[in-house]
């Protein structure tokens, strides 16, 4: 429809044009300047009412190519064609925004297949097609024999992947526009920001918060996002490698890439110690202490042990993570555990307690004394902490 609208317009006006040139005084310059001019206003009017209904990027981008050819072409007879190429600055943030939402799906289907384990390597093949989709360099890691783990889970190659993918389908948008490589580089960073900070940061931050996203599963967000982060500097090289416009430009538009990657990491790690607790919490109202007993068990409580073992497994998994996050981590569930214990003593419907009950009590405390430690086996060592007082753990105890 479109193809064809384009074509009676133009062949109307090479007809006037030939008019012109070939016939004295049946037509004038003026009155084809006069009559392009109207036609132009209404063309505008119609390709701007009915593009902006049009969803599909690839019809879009058909769409643009018909009108720099129409532009062109009339421009050949010599018709100012100026405000139709202005117009394809309208359109081209429209092509932007069905970009966005196509790889808003684009993303949500990755991170939906993602198993969130470390990507497994049997052989040499298989470690070089992993980094040829995406830039890691991990010089202990090669040196591991196989086989072996990279760090990140599938969706970060492939996360990567569609990253330059939208950038080339940006860029086609830009070809024929007569514009210069540093315009074009500017657009191509813009629109690769939005992708970043409102696209790809809308569906992480709508994944850390999907009920079914467990403490594993974050973790390795954290690690995904840690990776992700650090390859941005190679997606502003992909785009310098396209438009030949040197970052040390003055006016080269950084990437966001940065804080993006870096509030999906905050949102995550809050996530972490939510969820932690939680799990604490269902542990712990498991409980069921006989206040009234004569002697103590002489061991910990069942519901204790079971919390304990799985703080054990989780804070393994937790060493994974930055050191400030695991530590944290740590400190919110001791914290959060030394919290529950207590309202637990001090609950106003607990009318007596027994010496014997007070000891079996005291017998827990102490059980997570010792155990905070094996929690946290590595983080005793760091400087400016005590190995017999792992971030002061024990006091919430006393």
């Amino acid at each position: 429809g479109y193809r064809r609208y384009f074509t009676q317009i133009v062949g109307f006006f090479v007809v006037e044009d030939h008019i012109l040139h070939v016939t004295q005084g049946l037509v004038t310059r003026a009155y084809t300047d006069e009559l392009w001019n109207m036609a132009l206003s209404k063309i505008i009017a119609v390709l701007r009412a009915h593009s902006s209904y049009c969803t599909d990027p690839d019809l879009v981008l058909e769409l643009k190519n018909l009108i720099v050819i129409f532009a062109d072409t009339l421009q050949g007879y010599g018709f100012p064609v100026n405000r139709l190429f202005d117009l394809l600055f309208e359109i081209r943030d429209q092509y932007n925004e069905t970009l966005l939402k196509k790889w808003a799906g684009v993303f949500r289907d990755i991170f939906e297949e993602d198993n969130y384990s470390p990507i497994p390597v049997v052989n040499e093949e298989e470690y070089k097609i992993v980094i040829s989709k995406f830039p890691f360099q991990d010089p202990d890691l090669e040196k591991q024999s196989f086989p072996k783990k990279f760090p990140m889970s599938q969706s970060v190659p492939h996360i990567y992947i569609q990253v330059k993918e939208f950038i080339y389908a940006s860029l086609k948008f830009s070809e024929s526009l007569h514009r210069s490589s540093t315009e074009i580089d500017d657009m191509l960073r813009k629109s690769t920001n939005l992708l970043l900070t409102r696209t790809l940061s809308s569906c992480l931050l709508n994944l850390i918060r999907k009920p079914h996203i467990g403490l594993t599963e974050l973790v390795q967000i954290i690690i995904n996002t840690t990776h992700l982060e650090q390859a941005c500097k190679y997606l502003e090289d992909f785009i310098t490698n396209i438009t030949n416009i040197s970052q040390e430009t003055v006016h080269t538009t950084r990437l966001y890439g940065l804080s993006t990657f870096k509030d999906a990491r905050h949102a995550a790690e809050g996530e972490i110690y939510t969820k932690l607790n939680q799990k604490i919490d269902e542990f712990v109202q498991l409980a069921d202490y006989d206040w009234t007993m004569s002697e103590p068990d002489g061991r910990a409580s069942g519901y204790l042990m079971d919390l304990i073992n799985f703080l054990r497994s989780i804070f393994q998994v937790f060493t994974h993570l930055p050191g400030k996050v695991a530590q944290t981590a740590c400190m919110s569930a001791c914290q959060h555990l030394s919290t529950s214990l207590m309202q637990m003593l001090l609950d106003s419907e607990l009318k007596q307690i027994s010496m014997g009950a007070v000891q079996q009590f005291n017998l827990d405390v102490i059980q997570c004394e010792y155990e905070v430690l094996l929690c946290c086996p590595d983080w005793s060592q760091t400087p400016g902490l005590k190995s017999s007082s792992c971030l002061g753990i024990p006091k919430c105890w006393n």
